[in-house]
């Protein structure tokens, strides 16, 4: 994600969540009342107040709809993550990173992005496009591993910690969201993380 001297996410990059959010919401809506199957790609674009040629340049697929939410957020964190300190503890770099990546999101409460996870679990076709996500994350994540650890990008265990923090991660995100957004994100995500014995 750009950002500018600040720190912050670029306005092009904050206007492009928030098309996404827009996006994901018309659908998680849509998916909710109609069912995923009996709802077009019309139907969302013309919800979310943009044309179909938008819709298509966020979104190959109707089964797309969702996941550039989840997925950016994601992308963040590895992003958080290969800032943090050489010497910091591997959990707490991740717990760190994941902090500072849902921080002034709508990570960070329950509202539509708890419910936009649960829609996301409960269609098929829209989870297969998120654990696909999930492993292309994992890819991202390796070389920030690998130079961490000093261990070769191709290791076993390089590519095994890249899965295990990215499911776990996952994990975090589906179980904050089956339980209303009740505590918050990063807690759940520390608890999940606590769970791990990661070495470096």
């Amino acid at each position: 994600m750009s950002t500018v001297s600040t720190g912050r996410p670029s306005l092009t990059a904050r206007r492009r969540e928030a098309t996404w959010y827009e996006i994901a919401e018309a659908a998680a809506d849509l998916f909710s009342e109609r069912g995923f199957e009996a709802t077009t790609v019309d139907d969302v674009a013309r919800a979310a107040g943009i044309s179909l040629r938008t819709f298509y340049r966020y979104c190959p697929t109707k089964e797309d709809a969702l996941t550039p939410v989840l997925t950016a957020g994601v992308s963040t964190l590895v992003e958080e993550l290969a800032l943090r300190p050489a010497s910091e503890p591997l959990t707490e770099a991740v717990q760190a990173a994941f902090t500072t990546a849902t921080a002034g999101t709508r990570y960070e409460g329950p509202g539509q992005t708890a419910r936009l996870i649960q829609v996301m679990g409960g269609v098929p076709e829209i989870r297969l496009r998120w654990l696909a996500a999930a492993r292309a994350m994992q890819d991202r994540l390796v070389p920030v591993l690998a130079v961490r650890t000093g261990r070769p990008e191709s290791s076993l265990e390089t590519r095994v910690l890249a899965a295990v923090l990215i499911d776990a991660v996952t994990v975090a995100l589906e179980h904050w969201a089956s339980e209303g957004g009740r505590e918050p994100l990063p807690a759940v995500s520390a608890r999940a993380l606590a769970l791990l014995r990661l070495e470096e």
